[in-house]
């Protein structure tokens, strides 16, 4: 997915400019401790700001509502972005470069095509997942492969300096694949980490849990999440209670950043389906230097990734010649 955002202004924050330059078990008890079936959390995290994703268009004519990577908040260590992304054909997202981080795409509807300037080419449908390390350097593009409504979340994931120009790589689970468990009205989908005693298979190179909850009317969870962890819950559909059971209900495509703690507790008062993702990661702790597509340390890295790209090396060697069909 392509980002037109800046933090130098060295370079114009178009892509669309830049690829013209280039030619190219579950009870909840809230007191000092929590107690589950399968754990007790003793520190409960509660929710310490919250804003509206508001939907704006990105790539050719597709919607986003960004949480992380708005002005409010342009990362929240290790994550880079969070899009809810709604695309119909022909809107979507052509050829583009990344390097330095991960993107993480999950179809929640729909179906999205992915090929690269590798010869790497699939299609992701309805509750699949593609977990794809851009590392030192990839061209790629992303398109709606089923008519209607594509709808999906990507997710950015920096990494450490060490990781940044490692060789690129793909992880693809269908929705068959992706590790599950349901109890007392709640299902969990373990896209990384853990959930309901539930691991995913996927290795992250930053460590990090992204879990996929829909709790029945009146069901409740408490999930463990490590305390090191920078935490922040995205609310899909219906209304939740988040941390503390007083609080007021919070409607979908808000994103909620959580405080300190061991787990969150999360209530379905409402007499609808709730879904919600929590996502988790431990912090990498190094500067972060972004423009669009490009993530480093340092703006003199930054500077010699737009060279390589333009260029045609240290990753980028099949660009110049490719493009997507």
């Amino acid at each position: 997915m392509r980002l037109a955002t800046s933090t130098i202004p060295i370079i114009s924050p178009s892509l669309t400019h830049l690829r013209s330059i280039f030619k190219r078990p579950i009870s909840v008890s809230m007191s000092k401790s929590t107690e589950t079936t399968d754990s007790v959390i003793r520190n409960p995290r509660i929710v310490v700001k919250k804003f509206l994703a508001e939907a704006q268009k990105e790539g050719d004519g597709a919607t986003v509502r960004r949480s992380i990577g708005r002005p409010g908040l342009k990362n929240f260590d290790p994550f880079l972005l969070l899009d809810e992304f709604t695309v119909s054909a022909p809107a979507g997202f052509p050829d583009h470069p990344h390097r330095g981080f991960e993107t993480v795409t999950y179809m929640l509807q729909g179906a999205f095509t992915h090929q690269d300037f590798a010869g790497h080419k699939g299609t992701i449908g309805t509750g699949d997942l593609q977990w794809m390390t851009a590392g030192r350097g990839i061209v790629h593009s992303e398109m709606p492969a089923a008519e209607g409504v594509n709808w999906g979340l990507q997710l950015w994931v920096n990494l450490a300096s060490k990781d940044k120009m490692c060789e690129p790589s793909y992880q693809e689970l269908s929705n068959s694949e992706i590790k599950r468990a349901e109890k007392d009205g709640v299902e969990v989908r373990v896209i990384a980490g853990e959930g309901m005693g539930i691991h995913s298979p996927v290795f992250t190179r930053t460590p990090a849990t992204y879990l996929d909850f829909t709790l029945q009317p009146g069901a409740s969870v408490s999930q463990p999440i490590p305390e090191s962890y920078n935490t922040f819950v995205y609310s899909i559909e219906g209304e939740g209670i988040y941390g503390i059971p007083n609080s007021a209900p919070v409607p979908a495509h808000n994103c909620l950043i959580l405080g300190p703690g061991d787990g969150l507790s999360v209530w379905n008062n409402s007499s609808k389906l709730l879904r919600f993702v929590i996502i988790g990661g431990q912090p990498i702790g190094e500067p972060v230097v972004q423009y669009g597509p490009f993530v480093m340390n340092t703006q003199a890295e930054i500077q010699k990734a737009f060279e390589d790209y333009r260029i045609g090396k240290n990753g980028f060697e099949k660009a110049r010649h490719w493009s997507s069909h």
